[in-house]
């Protein structure tokens, strides 16, 4: 059984390519009206060869491409037609009577370049597979529909100035989203729009190249080249894109710098110290950064001495300095010549010329009123030492270099000379002395002179004048220091005691040496031996010094070798002590009558500051005690009611009339009258507790007696104004109601309630409270 399966395929009216149906082993060759050999099989599959559809075709109905027909299809309607994969149903349908494949939209190969689908004839019926399925893939046509675009674009590139001709700036790259293996949709040319004649391109690579040789940076610095892709191989009809190539050119050094002017003229004041600037230079370079950078330097000696010329921080300007100090007096211009040169240069470049320029400068000196100049920058005198007042030292001198027969007055400043020892003569400079000196006290006095214009006194200048004090030999020498040694009566003759030392206070050189001598003779107790290097031994004789209670005072006379020689006594104690046997102090007469007990000195001092102490603390204690019971004692009389006074009495209640006496409380004959006189104030506490004068008797009447104690109160100046309970024990005398106290009556007494109810609503309440019964006991 064998099977033919037609495919037509319609282009714009046309037909297409035709499928081919073959078996799985071998193909099938011929048409219908030649069948050609066939061989019989068990199954059977199809296999369909590529198909091709134009993309972006738009007809008004849907376009059929291709047939799809199984001899098993007797034409009975029995054969369906089944469609799947990729856009079946929905970009491609199929007639399942006919076999007819159509395409219902207009396709993009960009979006989608090809399907692929599934072919099959089933029962209609029964939905039974008539024939195996088979995949077939149909091919989305490329047309020319995408221009070329620059995805990196727009671009910027960078290029050093004065490149060669064909120098590589950048690389374009378009992209044609067509398909580039079916025909020349996607064959694309580069080409310049705008940019000519300084840049080219490559129509094929994209390379952007100079195209001019020398091109200057400081002639225009920035090119906008705009290049174009064409598409179809740049031929007409085809499509194009373009997009910007902004060139920078980047400077070398190809300048050399250049002064704007041969000649500068400065000017500077003749007292303008070293360091000052006298004025600037600027060199003109076109470059940029680092080609741009100068040095500058004096061409001729002359001026390289007295000035200087430097670089700014920018590398840029020269700034030319003083380096000397100048004078009008003896110069008044100067000319040289500066030169600035590039301090980074490009071999390649050499040949555009030297790179430095050179420039004169004069500079004139302006003069400038000066203070006067001393002959010397310093002074180094000399006088010697205890010469009469008034003798002469030296003299210093200075002159006015504006008009040197201008007047000079000097002075000394009274800060470098505290203690007046020196005067000058205002008009000539000539120093004296004001006192006699003494080398040992000053060996070196250290003036400062002022000199003056005596017509402008502004104009001063200062100068040291060291004045050095010349030794005489008019000190004796004498000892180093007070000696008092000691010596051991267990002592051998001739044992070294004490080595003595002498000190001259002259100068070093005056005298060569100090010679020392003792006592001489055979009855002398000690010996001195001088040693001949301004010291001497004190040595015990061969015959010892008998011992004693009193320390021996031994005789040092001392002289000098100089000019005249001075001479000295002085005296050395020796004490004779009782040694240990190993040489150390056990005791010394003086020493044992100062202490009998043994005590040092230090230590009594010690005892005696601790006992001082302790009884300084002692009487500080008493005073403190003392002060506090006073201040106690006071308080108490000022205010009574801070003192508790407990008694352990607890009293006998009213018949108890030992303990206390209260008739005071119940004699109302004791009130005094207020004294007469202004009333006291009450709102501050008196200074003085006011004496208490005897009462008088007072009314018998309760009411005037109250009155009376109410008056007291306020007229008593010791009484605080703060209330106050007043206790009166008085009930009064010849009251017609008796006593209202329940104490002296007797429970159960008939009739004493009864006159309550009679005296009326006030005392109806005291008399519901007496006259209530109490219930009897049951």
């Amino acid at each position: 059984m064998w099977g033919l399966v037609w495919l037509l395929l319609a282009w714009l009216g046309g037909w297409g390519c035709i499928g081919h149906l073959a078996a799985p082993t071998r193909a099938w060759s011929g048409s219908q009206e030649d069948p050609g050999p066939a061989l019989l099989r068990t199954r059977r599959s199809w296999v369909w060869n590529q198909f091709f559809v134009i993309e972006e075709y738009a007809g008004p109905e849907p376009v059929l491409i291709g047939k799809l027909h199984s001899d098993v299809d007797r034409g009975e309607g029995r054969t369906k037609y089944l469609l799947t994969g990729e856009g079946a149903g929905t970009v491609f349908v199929i007639d399942e009577a006919t076999g007819n494949i159509h395409v219902t939209k207009s396709l993009d190969r960009e979006e989608k370049a090809q399907y692929v689908l599934l072919a099959q004839a089933v029962d209609r019926a029964s939905n039974r597979p008539l024939e195996p399925p088979s995949e077939f893939i149909i091919k989305v046509q490329d047309i020319n529909d995408n221009p070329p675009i620059f995805p990196l674009g727009p671009y910027h590139a960078t290029v050093p100035e004065m490149s060669n001709v064909g120098t590589s700036v950048i690389q374009v790259t378009a992209h044609d989203a067509d398909d580039p293996s079916y025909g020349n949709s996607a064959k694309l040319v580069y080409t310049v729009l705008d940019g000519l004649p300084f840049f080219s391109v490559d129509p094929q690579t994209g390379v952007v190249r100079t195209a001019i040789p020398n091109m200057d940076r400081e002639t225009q610095e920035e090119f906008l080249v705009v290049i174009q892709a064409k598409d179809m191989g740049g031929h007409m009809g085809g499509l194009s894109g373009s997009t910007t190539v902004t060139v920078t050119l980047s400077d070398v050094n190809d300048n050399p710098p250049k002064f704007p002017q041969s000649l500068y003229q400065f000017s500077v004041v003749e007292t303008a110290g070293p360091g000052t600037l006298v004025g600037r230079l600027q060199a003109q370079d076109p470059d940029l950064g680092d080609n741009a950078l100068m040095a500058y330097s004096i061409l001729d000696g002359e001026g390289s001495e007295t000035f200087s010329i430097s670089t700014d921080t920018k590398g840029q300007d020269g700034l030319l300095t003083v380096r000397k100090p100048l004078d009008f007096e003896s110069r008044h211009s100067y000319a040289f010549r500066v030169e600035a040169t590039n301090t980074l240069i490009d071999p390649a470049y050499l040949r555009r010329g030297p790179f430095k320029d050179v420039a004169s400068v004069r500079i004139a000196v302006q003069d400038a009123p000066e203070p006067p100049t001393f002959t010397q920058a310093t002074y180094h005198l000399v006088v010697p030492e205890n010469k009469a007042p008034g003798t002469l030292v030296g003299q210093v001198s200075a002159t006015d270099l504006d008009s040197p027969a201008s007047p000079i007055r000097y002075s000394i400043l009274p800060h470098s000379d505290v203690e007046r020892c020196f005067l000058i003569q205002p008009e000539d400079g000539t120093i004296r002395t004001a006192v006699p000196l003494d080398r040992e006290s000053h060996v070196w006095h250290n003036l400062t002179v002022l000199a003056t214009e005596l017509d402008s006194s502004a104009q001063a200048s200062r100068v040291q004048v060291a004045i050095q004090t010349l030794d005489e030999n008019d000190n004796a020498p004498q000892l180093a220091e007070p000696y008092d040694t000691f010596v051991c009566d267990s002592a051998a003759p001739g044992q070294l005691i004490q080595v003595i030392r002498a000190l001259d206070r002259d100068e070093a050189g005056n005298s060569s040496r100090v010679s020392l001598q003792g006592p001489l003779g055979p009855d002398a107790n000690f010996t001195v031996r001088d040693n001949r290097d301004g010291s001497a031994s004190l040595l015990l004789p061969s015959r010892p010094a008998p011992p004693r209670q009193t320390p021996y005072l031994v005789p040092i006379e001392l002289w000098d070798w100089g000019t005249p020689p001075l001479s000295s006594t002085a005296t050395v104690t020796v004490s004779m002590c009782r040694c240990r046997p190993d040489g150390s102090v056990a005791s010394c007469w003086p020493e044992a009558q100062l202490s009998p007990t043994g005590l040092s000195t230090g230590a009594l001092l010690a005892i005696v500051t601790c006992v001082g102490t302790l009884l300084a603390l002692v009487v500080l204690f008493v005073a403190l005690r003392r002060q506090k019971q006073e201040a106690l004692m006071v308080l108490e009389e000022e205010d009574v009611r801070e003192n508790i006074i407990t008694y352990d009495d607890e009293g006998g209640g009213e018949e108890d009339t030992e303990a206390f006496d209260i008739s005071a409380l119940q004699n109302p004959d004791g009130a005094a009258l207020p004294a007469p006189g202004p009333p006291t104030r009450r709102d501050v506490l008196p200074w003085s507790r006011a004496r208490r004068q005897p009462r008088a008797p007072g009314p018998a009447d309760v009411a005037q007696l109250l009155a009376l104690r109410l008056s007291e109160a306020d007229e008593d100046p010791s009484v605080p104004p703060y209330d106050s309970v007043q206790v009166y024990g008085y009930e009064g005398r010849g009251s017609s109601c008796g006593s209202l106290s329940s104490l002296g009556s007797e429970a159960g007494a008939p009739g004493l309630m009864e006159p309550l109810d009679d005296w009326g609503p006030l005392f109806r309440t005291l008399a519901e409270l007496y006259g209530a019964k109490e219930p009897l006991a049951p």
